[in-house]
């Protein structure tokens, strides 16, 4: 069990940072064009503030199920820290169960129907449908459930999924 959820651990997270990468440099390239053709040229390139935007979206929701997934999000540790022992294992996989709720409930099902909801709209300059935009919500969704299956099964075996 161990093994194979190591295995999907290491491709998530190869992908998840790949992702990651890709649309970081992307964002990158978008924003000096913009800036080389509204102060050299003279003439903004407008459609790379909407894309810029967009990319940021994803960016921020594949990062979130990335960072669940290395266990390197932002948390508050005031209380887990003082703990030692059986408590503070309960804690921890009560916040873990928690994350992973709101992950399945509010991100998943939440960004689905979100995503859904929007297929009529489209982007103002772009023309993509918002859908498009919002299909990430339930994509990083599944992948923080996935993550936290993982962190849950460490949480209550003790040991940790090697990649």
């Amino acid at each position: 069990m161990a093994k194979t959820l190591g295995t999907i651990k290491k491709y998530m997270n190869k992908v998840l940072a790949a992702c990651c990468a890709v649309l970081l440099t992307f964002m990158t390239f978008l924003v000096l064009w913009q800036v080389f053709t509204r102060y050299v040229l003279n003439s903004p390139a407008a459609f790379t503030e909407e894309l810029v935007k967009y990319s940021l979206i994803w960016t921020g929701f594949i990062g979130a199920a990335y960072a669940f997934s290395t266990r390197e999000h932002m948390a508050l540790t005031l209380v887990r820290d003082k703990l030692t022992g059986r408590p503070h294992q309960i804690l921890v996989i009560f916040i873990d169960a928690l994350i992973l709720l709101l992950a399945i409930f509010v991100i998943t099902i939440g960004g689905y129907k979100l995503a859904v909801s929007a297929r009529a709209e489209f982007s103002a300059l772009l023309g993509v449908p918002r859908t498009l935009v919002y299909s990430i919500a339930p994509i990083s969704g599944i992948f923080i459930i996935i993550a936290q299956i993982i962190n849950l099964y460490e949480d209550i075996t003790g040991n940790k999924v090697e990649e």
